[in-house]
């Protein structure tokens, strides 16, 4: 007798076959995904406890867990399989996740986690569970904080539907962007006020009632679309009744009044009259099977479990590799930051009408400075420069740029602005107006005013290793009796010419 060795590609796998084994991989690769990016893990669970606008997305880790609770009975008589072409659905959530972290864009990356997830479940259960595990799986999406970008046209819109009412029923009204004056006082529709968080969260809830009580598409489209628009109606008439009591009565009394609106009625109604209205048309009835098993279940071939497993593990840690192996040393920037000297204008130490500062986290380098012509126009110019930019220090992002969330400035409208660049009107108690206009510039790129464009050139530098310095240029002006703002920084920048060479100077390209 003689031992003959077997071939390596005859080795047996560990078995990982039925539910216990196909589960047991899929937890592993979870526990994987959640471990490697805990980070961001951390950070989506923050802004669920911390922000009120997000808060229902606590919900959502329940809801999905009673939507596959619901479908048991149906999974039960599916048999798992290891389906390869999964893969590819969990690579795009590792390369989505890598752009996002390149580009500094946390709800990229958090969407980013759920792909992957979702990725691993539909490699490691195959497509027929992956079917009939449809909506769980898309209803995921919902953990992702998301919609922050609709509060500005929001706000706007909310301000205008109150404006309109306000005519109708005879109140004297002015509005400035977000601002509306009456005789009774000075009225801000803020962030809150937007809308923005019942508008998130019915999307949430509407897109629930829709699998779970809806079977027809035309039916489900016409639910979302009465819920959405019912929303945005009714927080305008809120709007509009708070100023109302304040016109009829005291702002004191419109303050309470809105606060118990909205706090602890508003929502309440509106989803009691949107259930009201679409309980006659619910075709789902209590007990209708999920999905046909049957339908869904095809030719079970052989199971290799352990191989996809130890696949999207390679997948999942390709994307931080990647980025620590491009990841340059960041280019020096000039020891010290000097404001320009601009033909036709000289430094100036006039006080402000209302104190204002841009807000950029973690800048190396941040300069700002008053200047007045011959004319007697004024205007401020802050430069703010990065030697590379990473979480919590970015050039654009929530909090960064005009108006600080921290201060007494709000943003109230967008403003004009040369096409290259981004302008906008923010208040201050008084009111003040002030209007600024951003440049951007990453690396030896052109100046832009547009965010997503600095968040693309980001990416690219940091995926491709290039130059990552990058500067914000903001000339700003306080808009008073006939002292236009706008006037003023045309002045300023005509005078001042192309920004390149300044923002050249200012992270020392030559």
């Amino acid at each position: 007798m003689t031992d003959r060795a077997m071939p390596l590609d005859r080795i047996p796998l560990i078995a990982l076959n039925g539910w216990r084994g196909h589960l047991t991989a899929l937890g592993v690769i979870a526990f994987a995904i959640l471990a490697l990016f805990l980070g961001d893990v951390h950070t989506m669970v923050s802004i669920w406890w911390n922000a009120s606008t997000f808060g229902h997305c606590l919900f959502i880790p329940l809801l999905i867990g009673w939507l596959v609770q619901q479908r048991l009975p149906g999974l039960r008589q599916l048999q798992p399989v290891a389906w390869a072409p999964g893969l590819l659905w969990l690579a795009a959530g590792a390369l989505a996740w890598l752009l996002g972290a390149a580009a500094g864009v946390a709800m990229v990356r958090h969407g980013a986690l759920i792909l992957m997830l979702q990725g691993a479940t539909i490699a490691l259960l195959g497509p027929a569970v992956a079917r009939a595990l449809l909506f769980p799986l898309f209803y995921a999406f919902f953990m992702v904080p998301f919609g922050d970008e609709i509060v500005p046209p929001l706000q706007l819109l909310t301000a205008r539907i109150a404006l309109l009412l306000l005519d109708l029923t005879g109140v004297p009204a002015h509005i400035e962007g977000i601002f509306i004056t009456t005789p009774t006082g000075y009225f801000e529709v803020a962030e809150a006020c937007s809308g923005a968080k019942f508008l998130i969260a019915m999307t949430a809830y509407g897109v629930l009632v829709c699998n779970v009580c809806f079977r027809r598409w035309s039916r489900r489209i016409l639910f979302m679309a009465g819920a959405l628009t019912l929303s945005v109606l009714a927080n305008g008439v809120r709007a509009y009744a708070t100023i109302l009591v304040a016109h009829l009565t005291t702002v004191d009394a419109a303050v309470g009044f809105d606060h118990v609106v909205y706090g602890w009625v508003f929502f309440a109604i509106i989803m009691i009259v949107v259930m009201a209205a679409a309980w006659p048309f619910f075709d789902r009835k209590p007990g209708d099977p999920w999905f046909d098993p049957q339908a869904l279940q095809g030719a079970v071939g052989p199971s290799h479990a352990g191989r996809i497993a130890g696949a999207a593990l390679v997948l999942i840690f390709a994307a931080p590799l990647w980025l620590a192996a491009t990841a340059a040393a960041a280019d020096p920037l000039p020891p010290v930051l000097a404001m320009p000297q601009v033909r036709g204008w000289a430094r100036t130490a006039d006080p402000q009408t209302y104190p204002w500062k841009a807000r950029f986290d973690g800048a190396d380098h941040f300069v700002t400075g008053r200047y007045r012509n011959a004319q007697g126009q004024v205007v401020d110019l802050s430069i703010a420069t990065y030697d590379r930019q990473d979480e919590g220090r970015e050039l654009v992002g929530f909090a960064q740029g005009a108006a600080d969330p921290d201060s007494e400035w709000v943003w109230s409208s967008p403003a004009r602005a040369p096409a290259n660049a981004r302008g906008e009107q923010i208040t201050a108690p008084g009111p003040v107006i002030r209007h600024v206009v951003s440049f951007y510039r990453v690396g030896d790129g052109a100046p832009t005013g547009s965010k997503p464009q600095v968040k693309i050139e980001t990416m690219a530098a940091r995926l491709l290793g290039r130059d990552q310095r990058a500067v914000a240029i903001l000339v700003s002006a306080e808009e008073g009796e006939g002292r236009p703002a706008d006037a003023a920084i045309t002045a300023f920048l005509t005078d001042l010419g192309d920004v390149q060479p300044l923002a050249d100077r200012a992270v020392g390209i030559q």
